[in-house]
């Protein structure tokens, strides 16, 4: 590592003990900004991640947070990752901040800012209390009730929170009687994660158990997050899947609330949330008929509808009162989203009455709230209709205590088929799938759910209600500009946006058009559901005019050829919102659906297939942490930091349950095989990412025992036939097989040159260096190179788009001007021509217009998309002045 004066001063004065460096001499102040536009209102709690530069800032340094007028806003902070030198690599951030779009700026400080409000946390054998200074929350230990209570100044606003599940024995679609079975939450263990000041966090761990007791099944996993001075609590919920999907059909799945209702019917409100912000608003009887129902000669119904308080019947004249209780009260009510592009709101006034349609639209934004004008509850749901079937439920407001569901699998659609597309197994090279018995199975992959509960004193104006929606929908994020992330050299090799030559140009506006044909296929090709948001799929068929949803390994793609780093790449350089969105939803998806969790094939991920858990193949590259990175320091979400520590912990030993290469290669006297890539690399980026989190050497050890293993081997990366290597968990030691040179292409593909990138900086390792430099000048060099450097005439790796950084990253270390020409020709072909051209398709052979790609695959917009920022970081000085790609010059 390179320690220049300013770092060996900041070293200096922690091993001296002189305490945190000065903030005029460390740090300058880090702007922070809003990712996405807000309209200004309450403060909200928020959580985020800034990085530093190596040896900047040390464990145990204070911060304050002000906005542009300086004022100082409430701040806790905690580390989330070290470099090599044990100096902070990225720290983690809580505030309640007001989101006004204006800038904020983070300072280092010589001492912690107290403030008035902060969460207190209370804790016994029995419950935990939890008091953010407005509001005042009890989470059970033990029992069926996670939320046992939301209080405002002491009066209950809602209880009983718990999670319930309808489980059916078979698909509605069958004429035979089901059998339903009702679940409910049942707590295994509370744990306190964080206590303020700030921010609290609790985590829940249970399971769901039927009514009957006889049957407990999907594990819970469940944080709850309170910020000091808010009414609101934000949920995290995940469930893991480990049923029998062939007789276990799961109905329905929601977080239920139980609200006391104490005013009269027509002082009782329902909310959901419309469209454009757009709020459906109603009280449980409208005081609305034939006749004007006033009070003092003004009409009160526009102040009824509005959420006033209005006057209690026995106020009213004798013949007013005679038409409140002759005016109909509805007691149950729901929003329906049964698909990404439908909603329903309906009502009825008891069970044994009909639905009447009160409202429809396109795409709810997913709130609900139940109250009266004395306090109610409103929930939001993030990804709404991107998630459905989904529904909010209100019921029995005409009770003591009206019921609240939020529906995170509706009951009003068809039950959740988790089986495989087909009974037959299909081949790789009829369909491009691996089909093996036994392990196309959803056992043991999960989902995370986003919910906000917002407590409520009041029956909120319909605005405040309409921002409360916007938040649960669309989070408030603190975000570091592209060019300070990129100032600080984390996440390897990557460069910002450059406009300023024909090339350049040419090559950002390639960069956008991939990202705007993706985010419009998201939408036309209606890649939306509970378990299929966030992916999107392999390959196209120009043909039929569609994506190859049907034909085996063409369909979800999976992360197949690192989709997961392009678009996190794409928006660290950019800081877009809508990017962000992409890439959020996509680790969301990823990092759960395509991962197991439990049982056997815990701490593997599945190859791409019709079904996302559909392939025979169960590999470390679709689990591996260093895609994950990305979302887990820019937001702290713990959730994600779950799953990186599972799969470090986890994957390598599932290795010897599962040989990456059982069906090539026989059983050796090693416990498994792995390639360099995209087996041991993704592995070296479990560990890595370990290594950064915890600062325990154990794990850089792992990856070290790996590279001096390789440093023995004769040929390098490229010891033995296909890169395939014998692998011992126990050692982490590589062994070679034969005395043959091989590749394998997906070790340049599959993230492999991301943490190669981010180890060479990190490990200060010579045998490192050597392997590594090794392999990139070698990759489709020529065979006269080879038997040079290799003594054996023969080719290692293809030439072409994918592989372009490879000579790019020689380029920039040895500055050989052969390595910049190779890497530019291989980059611009004729597929980096075409590759990204639309056009309409429309007529009576297609069912809808729509614009299509015909050539287009995830796997060449990837890593297209990929090789392009790192071109033009590694080698964007040597980029052709004239080209025919771009003579004349394209603009955006």
């Amino acid at each position: 590592m390179k320690l220049n004066v300013h770092i060996f001063f900041c070293t200096l004065c922690v091993l001296l003990n002189f305490g945190p460096v000065p903030p005029s001499f460390a740090q300058a102040p880090v702007e922070l900004r809003w990712l996405q536009e807000h309209r200004p209102d309450n403060p909200v709690g928020i959580s985020w991640g800034v990085p530093w530069p190596e040896g900047k800032v040390q464990k145990g340094q204070h911060f304050i947070l002000e906005t542009k007028n300086g004022t100082s806003l409430p701040l806790q902070n905690w580390p989330l990752a070290y470099w090599p030198d044990g100096s902070l690599k990225w720290s983690g951030f809580a505030t309640v901040a007001p989101v006004n779009n204006s800038l904020l700026k983070l300072k280092i400080s010589e001492k912690s800012t107290a403030f008035e409000n902060e969460v207190h946390l209370i804790e016994n054998t029995r419950k935990i209390r939890i008091s953010t200074g407005t509001l005042d929350c009890i989470i059970p230990k033990t029992g069926t009730i996670l939320l046992d209570s939301l209080r405002i100044n002491g009066r209950m606003i809602a209880g009983k929170g718990s999670i319930e599940c309808i489980v059916q024995d078979g698909l509605d679609e069958n004429q035979t009687t089901l059998q339903r079975k009702l679940y409910n939450s049942i707590i295994n263990e509370v744990t306190v994660e964080q206590k303020g000041p700030v921010k609290a966090m609790v985590r829940i761990r249970g399971r769901l158990k039927s009514e009957a007791g006889d049957h407990s099944w999907l594990p819970l996993d469940i944080r709850m997050y309170f910020y000091a001075g808010s009414n609101a609590v934000r949920l995290v919920n995940t469930m893991t899947y480990d049923g029998d999907e062939h007789k276990d059909f799961i109905k329905g799945l929601a977080w239920t609330f139980s609200i006391p209702m104490r005013e009269q019917l027509h002082n009782r409100h329902v909310r959901f949330a419309g469209e454009n912000r757009g709020m459906w608003a109603e009280p449980v009887r409208p005081l609305t008929g034939r006749r004007v129902i006033s009070i003092d000669d003004k009409d009160v119904f526009p102040d009824q509808v509005k959420g006033k308080a209005i006057a209690n019947t026995k106020q009213f004249t004798g013949d007013k009162q005679a038409l409140i209780k002759d005016l109909p009260a509805w007691s149950d009510y729901r929003l329906i989203q049964n698909t990404a592009n439908g909603f329903l709101v309906q009502k009825r006034t008891n069970p044994q009455s009909a639905w009447i349609t009160a409202h429809a639209g396109k795409r709810s934004a997913g709130y609900a709230f139940a109250g009266d004008t004395g306090g109610g509850l409103g929930i939001g749901i993030k990804d709404f209709w991107q998630s459905y079937p989904a529904a909010m439920e209100i019921s029995h407001t005409t009770s003591d205590h009206a019921h609240l569901k939020a529906w995170l699998w509706s009951p009003y659609a068809e039950a959740m088929d988790m089986r495989h597309y087909d009974t037959i197994p299909h081949g790789l090279e009829a369909t491009y799938e691996d089909v093996q018995k036994g392990l196309s199975t959803p056992y043991g992959i999960a989902r995370t759910s986003e919910l906000t509960l917002f407590a409520h004193s009041e029956t909120p104006p319909t605005e405040t209600l309409s921002r409360q929606a916007e938040i649960g929908s669309d989070p408030p994020l603190l975000t570091i500009s592209p060019e300070y992330l990129h100032s600080t050299g984390v996440f390897g090799i990557w460069s910002l946006p450059d406009r300023s030559s024909p090339g350049k140009a040419w090559i950002e506006n390639r960069l956008n058009q991939a990202i705007r044909f993706y985010q419009k296929e998201i939408d036309q090709r209606n890649w939306y559901g509970f378990w299929d948001y966030g992916d999107v799929m392999h390959s196209y068929d120009p043909v039929r005019h569609t994506w190859r949803y049907d034909i085996g390994g063409f369909a979800w793609d999976n992360t197949e050829l690192a989709s997961e780093f392009w678009l996190w790449y794409n928006y660290i350089r950019t800081g877009r919102k809508d990017i962000f969105r992409m890439a959020e939803a996509m680790t969301r998806h990823t990092s759960e659906v395509d991962v197991y969790h439990i049982g056997k094939l815990a701490g593997l991920g599945s190859r791409h297939n019709v079904r996302h858990w559909g392939c025979g193949s169960k590999e470390v590259r679709e689990s591996q942490a260093a895609s994950r990175r990305f979302y887990y320091y820019l937001t702290t979400d713990e959730r994600t930091g779950d799953i990186m520590q599972e799969v470090a912990e986890k994957a390598d030993r599932a290795m010897t349950e599962l040989d990456p290469l059982r069906l090539i290669y026989p059983k050796t006297e090693y416990p498994t095989h792995a390639r360099i890539g995209p087996d041991w690399l993704a592995l070296a980026g479990n560990w890595m990412t370990a290594w950064e989190r915890t600062g325990d050497n154990k794990w850089r050890n792992k990856i070290t025992s790996g590279i001096h293993s390789l440093a023995k081997m004769p040929y390098g990366f490229f010891s033995g036939e296909l890169g395939a290597f014998g692998y011992d968990p126990a050692t982490n030691q590589m062994h070679m097989l034969n005395n043959k040179i091989g590749h394998s292409h997906l070790s340049a593909l599959m993230g492999g040159p991301e943490v190669a990138f981010e180890l060479t900086e990190l490990l200060d390792n010579k045998d490192w260096d050597v392997l590594w430099q090794q392999y990139c000048t070698l990759w489709g060099a020529s065979e006269k190179e080879v038997q040079k450097a290799l003594g054996k005439t023969v080719k290692v790796g293809h030439t072409g788009i994918w592989y372009a950084r490879l000579p790019a990253y020689m380029y920039h270390i040895t500055r050989k001007q052969e390595f910049a020409t190779r890497a530019w020709d291989w980059f611009l072909n004729e597929k980096s021509a075409k590759l990204f051209d639309s056009r309409v398709a429309d007529g009576v052979h297609i069912p809808k217009p729509i614009e299509e790609t015909p050539g287009i695959s995830t796997n060449e917009a990837a890593q297209w998309s990929l090789n392009a920022i790192q071109l033009l970081e590694l080698a964007g000085d040597k980029i052709p002045e004239e080209h025919p790609l771009w003579t004349p010059a394209t603009k955006e």
